[in-house]
C-alpha cells in the first residue's frame, strides 16, 4: 500500500506481515517499489494533478481519500478501482467553523479586530445569530451536524438535498427557499450539478443583508458574481474556499467589503490527520478482509 506521509505508517497501527507500507508525498513519480500498490492514501487536499498517478499504479484496487471532499480524483477513475472519502474525519470542525463564521459576521469581529490592531475604540451597535432563520445546502454529515450546533440558539434551521426526506428540503424547492432565510450556508460536494451552483440568478434571490456562507468547495460559487453582490453592499459573506485557491495577490476577494475570509482551515486542526487515518485504517482492514468497503464515492 502507499502512503503520503511517514506518519501516515504509525497512524496506521499494526498491519500483517504480508502488508508493505511505502511512502510517496505526490512530488516527481511513484517510486518503483510501490507500483504494486493496491490501496493508496493520497496526501491531504491533493490537487487534481495526483490523479495522474493511475497511470502509475496499474494494480491499484482502492483510493481512500483523507479528505471528505473527492473532486480532484474523480476524473478518469480507472475500472476496477474504488473511490473512497474520509466522510466523518472532518465532521466536528467544519460545523465548528460554519458557526464560527456566522457568529464572527454577526458580531462583527473583523471590525473589532481590526480597530484593536490599529488601537482605536470602534464602539458598534452589532447583531445577535437568534431570531435568524439558517438554510444550509447539503444534507450529509457536516450538514446534520451544523443544525444540532445551532438548535441552542433559537434559530430555525432547514436543509436542502437532492431529495427531500424527513427533515430535508428537496433541491426543486430551493430557489423558492432562498429568499426566505437570512443565511445561507453551503455544505455540497463539488460535481457538475454542483459547480457555478451559487451565480448572479442564485445571488439575487438572497434577501437584502444576506449573509453567504461557503465551507464547501470554491467552484461552487460563480466568484465575480460574488464579488458584484459584496462590492455593491446587498450581501454579506464568509469563505474558507475561493475559486481560484490559494487566492492570488492582488485578488477582488482580498478587500472586497462585507466579507470574512479564511484560507480553507475549516478542518485543519490537530485531529483531524489521526481521525482521518482511522478511517483509512478501518478501510483497509476491510478491504483485506474481503469486506465492503464505506464512503465510496458515487457518479464518477
Amino acid at each position: 500500500m502507499l502512503v503520503s506521509q511517514e506518519r501516515g505508517r504509525e497512524l496506521l497501527g499494526e498491519l500483517p506481515a504480508h502488508v508493505r507500507v511505502e511512502v510517496w508525498d505526490g512530488t516527481g513519480s511513484v517510486p518503483p517499489s510501490a507500483g504494486s500498490t493496491q490501496f493508496w492514501i493520497p496526501p491531504f487536499l491533493s490537487g487534481s494533478e495526483m490523479a495522474r498517478a493511475y497511470a502509475e499504479l496499474p494494480d491499484l484496487k482502492v483510493v481512500q481519500l483523507l479528505s471528505a471532499g473527492a473532486e480532484n480524483f474523480v476524473e478518469g477513475v480507472p475500472d476496477g478501482v474504488t473511490l473512497c472519502n474520509a466522510r466523518g474525519a472532518h465532521t466536528g470542525p467544519t460545523a465548528e467553523w460554519v458557526v464560527t463564521a456566522m457568529l464572527s459576521s454577526y458580531r462583527m469581529f473583523p471590525r473589532f479586530h481590526a480597530a484593536q490592531l490599529e488601537g482605536r475604540w470602534d464602539y458598534a451597535v452589532n447583531e445577535e445569530l437568534a431570531g435568524h432563520r439558517v438554510l444550509v445546502v447539503g444534507a450529509g454529515d457536516i450538514p446534520e451536524r451544523v443544525r444540532r450546533m445551532l438548535a441552542g440558539f433559537d434559530i430555525e434551521v432547514e436543509l436542502v438535498g437532492r431529495t427531500a426526506r424527513d427533515g430535508v428540503r428537496g433541491e426543486d424547492e430551493l430557489p423558492a427557499l432562498l429568499p426566505e432565510f437570512d443565511v445561507v450556508v453551503l455544505l455540497v460536494p463539488l460535481t457538475d450539478a454542483t459547480r457555478g451552483m451559487v451565480d448572479a440568478a442564485f445571488l439575487a434571490r438572497l434577501r437584502d443583508g444576506a449573509l453567504l456562507v461557503n465551507a464547501a468547495r470554491g467552484p461552487v460559487v460563480v466568484t465575480n458574481d460574488l464579488v458584484a453582490e459584496l462590492a455593491s453592499g446587498r450581501l454579506r459573506a464568509a469563505l474558507d474556499v475561493t475559486d481560484p485557491e490559494p487566492l492570488p495577490e492582488g485578488h477582488p476577494l482580498w478587500t472586497v467589503p462585507g466579507l470574512l475570509l479564511t484560507p480553507h482551515i475549516a478542518g485543519s486542526v490537530p485531529g483531524a490527520t489521526p481521525r482521518a487515518y482511522a478511517v483509512a485504517r478501518e478501510q483497509l482492514h476491510r478491504f483485506l478482509n474481503g469486506e465492503e468497503l464505506q464512503n465510496v464515492v458515487g457518479d464518477y
